[in-house]
């Protein structure tokens, strides 16, 4: 058996546990890791990066097989998973941390996220500039404390309380319909 080509993408997009948990769900993924990303503290927590000023965004390190999982792929999970249109937080989360971005990792990754923004106003048929998500270089990705990873398998009804009260899948199927959470290839209108 051939060794896992094995990569890494990091993305923000709202609560981490539900960024986390929808993401590690894509067959290829082998892991999704809770985080923060964006800032430039040293060894940020949650108490800081939720207080505000650190320039953290709450993230997700996803490690992926590549043979069977693609960036864009991933990237196509990402946008359906989040509101494109609300730079001021993800859903019930407000603040600078709750922000979507995608954090890229080299020319390849900055070209593929740049292409799936396109894609994705031409789905939402919508122009570009509508989309408020931030695409820039990672500069680190700090793992979050160990209460926050795997939170929605460890905390399931907590979880899934939050997730509705939240209206994350309320939105995320007004925003993208049918291709809310999942990462089929790009339509346009």
């Amino acid at each position: 058996m051939a060794q896992a080509a094995t990569q890494e993408a990091v993305f923000a997009g709202g609560c981490f546990w539900c960024l986390e948990h929808d993401l590690e769900t894509q067959p290829g993924v082998l892991e999704a890791v809770s985080g923060y990303s964006g800032g430039s503290l040293a060894q940020p927590t949650y108490k800081r990066v939720s207080a505000g000023g650190t320039g953290h965004q709450e993230s997700v390190l996803v490690r992926f097989d590549d043979r069977r999982i693609s960036y864009a792929t991933l990237l196509r999970a990402f946008w359906r998973n989040v509101d494109p249109f609300d730079q001021g937080g993800q859903f019930c989360d407000r603040g600078d941390s709750y922000r979507p971005v995608i954090f890229t990792k080299g020319a390849e990754q900055a070209n593929l996220a740049q292409a799936s923004l396109k894609a994705a106003a031409a789905e939402l048929g919508r122009p570009v500039s509508a989309l408020k998500v931030e695409i820039k270089p990672l500069q680190r990705f700090w793992p979050a404390e160990g209460y926050h990873q795997n939170y929605a398998d460890r905390n399931a009804v907590k979880y899934n309380y939050y997730r509705w009260s939240c209206g994350r899948d309320r939105r995320l199927d007004a925003v993208w319909g049918k291709r809310a959470r999942g990462s089929s290839a790009w339509s346009s209108r």
